[in-house]
């Protein structure tokens, strides 16, 4: 049986994927998707997310492919929340290098070291000819070549290029968790968030469905 390892930063991105998985340790699950045995990691947010995410899942073992899952945000006016998205390409901003994945087809994304503020997100768009960003996918990748086994990336995208949501960078410590209770204090007194967080929540929802049903649709083929 083929084995798969999801990782994604917080475990709302992965809750409607692994309703009625087997809860396997703090935000990882285990469970089957067709004929795979899966294991997900919400292991947090940016690189050292992801690292102490993979530490998780390959010391339980050989994996046949990595997927990196979860929320992006949209560059450009082109994809619009709370569509999910099947990723053919991930560039790392901080070094240039470009990883395809295993599906041939789909978006490129870009992974930033930060959350893309509203005023980079054309530049960023134009320099790399992408439309989506996050903070994980090309850690992921990376490992994924290092421990040579497949990789592949869906993304949902929780916020639009216009939406002026706070810098959730501040609000991540050393070990990649969002301290949530700080940022809604940091957002309760400035009004100028109030809209786009609203819809961020409800995006960020519509979007994990639908990200949940495209990659149960889309793994049959994969492997």
């Amino acid at each position: 049986m083929k084995k798969i390892a999801i990782i994604a930063a917080l475990p709302g991105e992965l809750k409607p994927l692994v309703r009625g998985w087997q809860q396997a340790g703090p935000n990882v699950w285990a469970g089957r998707i067709g004929d795979c045995e899966a294991v997900a990691v919400a292991g947090g947010i940016g690189e050292v997310g992801v690292k102490r995410a993979a530490e998780r899942v390959f010391a339980g073992g050989g994996l046949d492919a990595l997927v990196s899952y979860g929320w992006a945000g949209a560059l450009t006016c082109a994809v619009k929340p709370p569509t999910a998205c099947a990723i053919s390409e991930v560039i790392d901003t901080e070094d240039g290098a470009t990883f395809a994945t295993k599906l041939g087809k789909g978006y490129r994304l870009i992974t930033l070291d930060h959350v893309a503020r509203a005023n980079e997100k054309r530049g960023l768009a134009e320099k790399h000819q992408s439309v989506l960003v996050d903070m994980e996918a090309a850690t992921v990748a990376r490992i994924a070549a290092e421990r040579n086994v497949a990789f592949y990336c869906f993304k949902g995208i929780s916020d639009g290029y216009l939406d002026q949501i706070p810098d959730f960078s501040r609000f991540i410590d050393g070990v990649g968790q969002l301290r949530m209770a700080a940022l809604m204090a940091h957002v309760a007194v400035r009004p100028k968030y109030w809209a786009s967080m609203q819809r961020l929540g409800k995006n960020s929802g519509e979007a994990a469905r639908g990200l949940a049903d495209l990659f149960r649709g889309s793994l049959p083929k994969l492997l």
